[in-house]
């Protein structure tokens, strides 16, 4: 008996240890701090709008994972959450391509062909994760997000567009393999200039550190359609 307590004690001993050992940056090479993910704030955007060529405006929060030096875009779109991930070369492109975005809009160039427009500023490597309800297993996938706008009512949106990929069976369980959704977000110059300032890097960085302070608003959030007007 003593030798099996002993035996039991020198396990748990070693395991201690062993979790106590691991390099957190070997497990998380991007790492900026070892800290829980924060919430960096929240924008607005608009989806499309199930069974109806409207489009609907949502909320969407705006999460800090410091391992990861990720963002992540929590939101509802029809009913699954989903979390779609952007690392910081990502975050880079999206503010390039908000640029060059802007440049076609002043120059009055841009064109009302979506096949051409839903890539034309480039695409980025994503993770998404979702769950269908509360306590339902989360899956993960790695899709394609395409940079570029879209015109709708007309008037031109700069847009995302997160195609559709085979989930990653990261678990290693029998359950069945899905596809993640094809999701578009649509964004006015303003709604994209906000999510710009919480996805710099030197923001995200701040918050570590004054997470448990008062935060002022990076910037304000994008009003509505009329910043179009001028385009018709």
């Amino acid at each position: 008996m003593k030798t099996f307590l002993g035996v039991l004690a020198a396990g748990v001993f070693f395991f201690l240890f062993s979790c106590e050992s691991v390099d957190p940056l070997k497990k998380y090479p991007n790492m900026v701090a070892n800290a829980d993910p924060v919430s960096a704030g929240t924008i607005t955007v608009q989806f499309d709008r199930f069974l109806s060529s409207k489009l609907s405006k949502n909320e969407i929060e705006v999460i800090f994972y410091p391992r990861l030096n990720a963002v992540a875009l929590e939101f509802k779109y029809e009913l699954i959450t989903n979390r779609q991930f952007w690392d910081e070369a990502s975050r880079i492109k999206f503010a390039e391509a908000l640029n060059h975005y802007k440049t076609d809009y002043a120059e009055r160039s841009l064109i009302d062909k979506y096949r051409k427009t839903r890539a034309v500023y480039g695409k980025v490597n994503g993770r998404t994760e979702w769950e269908s309800f509360k306590f339902a297993k989360t899956r993960v996938a790695y899709p394609v997000i395409e940079l570029g706008y879209r015109f709708r009512d007309e008037m031109p949106f700069f847009s995302t567009l997160m195609r559709s990929s085979k989930e990653i069976d990261e678990n290693s369980d029998n359950s069945s393999l899905t596809d993640s959704q094809q999701i578009p977000m649509y964004f006015t110059r303003a709604q994209a200039d906000d999510l710009v300032k919480l996805f710099d890097q030197s923001y995200l960085v701040g918050l570590l550190n004054l997470k448990d302070e008062p935060q002022p608003a990076p910037g304000e959030e994008g009003d509505n359609y009329r910043e179009f007007n001028d385009y018709r």
